[in-house]
């Protein structure tokens, strides 16, 4: 058993960060064990030299560890306050996608619900002083993509967040809001109206304790969950110094997608989604359908369902695009292996592929791998 109490007051000990208590917790299974184990014991930890794992057992044998757990308890008693929930690294609920990025929080402590269909998500960010154009754009994306069942994700920002988040909850899907402040500390505050419409159509999550206070370097520590819980990353408008940069590169590092919409060249809100595009870390996006394409793999479960999906019109295809198509299906092929079941030569599919690809029904992808689209 993992206990929120126990990751609370492990938390604590000097120099041990998520990444070091999500080693310790693991190895020992219970985190209850942890409090009685030998330093030759906790050593054998990755991550904890045997300086590291004399000060642990030297913490759980003083007046600290009284100190701890009440810290612990004051923790708790604040989170039901506010009625909130929490979710460990080790609970089945906890997000699949996040647990694979290098340094998943340990505990997410949740106001609202977060639910299984949430892996199919995308996050929607950038500056808070955008332009009409962005937040018309926003708008537009959020709505179109909410109604298709994808959860917005976003950092309950002004600006772009708010933004996202408002145009998932006016069409009735779901929003996630990542904060990098305490559950019940709400910044802004004139979006705590906002915030509680949240809490009915998704969630509101934070790592951090209970009262921290949003300082600027808590955003950092935020962004990565905000691409980590995602599919892929959508920079509307920012500039090159802009938290959505930041966030941006994590996704890359945490091999999301990014996706940026393209804006006007003389405008310093656009220079960093235009750099973004420029130096080819992210793809250009004109319309919702940019997205799906590029995602279609990923969400071709909650998607072959849809209206936009059953409404679409079979593909015109000559004869020859029709002998490559029909031996296409959602995993990917390499080429070599739809020329042979085509029964025609790799260099005569590879030019069928390519007319397919235009047409919008086929989609390339790296190692000379193909999917029906």
């Amino acid at each position: 058993m993992i206990s929120l109490f126990d990751l609370l007051v492990l938390s604590q000990i000097p120099n041990i960060g998520p990444h070091r208590l999500r080693n310790l917790v693991t190895h020992f299974e219970q985190s209850s064990n942890i409090f009685q184990a030998s330093a030759r014991e906790i050593a054998t930890v990755d991550g904890f030299s045997k300086k590291l794992a004399v000060t642990c057992v030297q913490y759980f044998r003083n007046s600290q560890l009284d100190e701890a757990k009440l810290f612990a308890e004051r923790q708790l008693s604040k989170l039901n306050k506010i009625e909130g929930d929490s979710i460990t690294y080790w609970d089945k609920n906890y997000p699949e996608s996040l647990k694979k990025i290098y340094d998943a929080p340990p505990w997410l402590f949740v106001r609202g619900k977060m639910r299984s269909e949430d892996k199919y998500a995308l996050a929607i960010i950038g500056t808070r002083s955008p332009s009409e154009y962005g937040l018309v754009m926003t708008e537009r994306f959020s709505q179109e993509l909410a109604k298709l069942g994808i959860t917005i994700v976003s950092g309950l920002a002004r600006g772009i967040d708010t933004m996202a988040h408002q145009s998932a909850v006016k069409t009735g899907g779901r929003t996630i809001a990542v904060i990098g402040s305490g559950l019940d500390i709400i910044y802004p505050p004139e979006n705590r109206n906002l915030s509680e419409r949240i809490v009915q159509h998704g969630a509101i999550i934070t790592e951090f304790e209970m009262g921290t206070k949003p300082d600027a370097g808590n955003f950092p520590r935020r962004n990565r969950i905000i691409s980590g819980l995602s599919l892929g990353v959508l920079v509307v408008e920012t500039d090159v110094n802009g938290g959505a940069m930041i966030t941006a590169s994590m996704a890359l590092d945490q091999n999301r997608e990014v996706f940026a919409l393209p804006g006007n060249i003389g405008a310093k809100k656009s220079r960093g989604s235009n750099a973004l595009i420029r130096d080819g870390r992210a793809k250009l996006v004109e319309s919702v359908d940019d997205i799906l394409l590029e995602l279609s793999s990923k969400l071709r479960p909650l998607l072959k369902d849809s209206t936009r999906s059953a409404n679409r019109p079979a593909p015109e295809l000559t004869l020859f695009e029709k002998s490559v198509y029909d031996v296409l299906s959602d995993e990917p092929r390499h080429i070599d292996v739809i020329a042979e079941s085509a029964k025609i030569l790799t260099s005569d599919a590879l030019v069928h592929l390519l007319s397919l690809e235009f047409k919008g029904s086929v989609k390339q992808l790296p190692g000379k791998l193909f999917i029906r689209v």
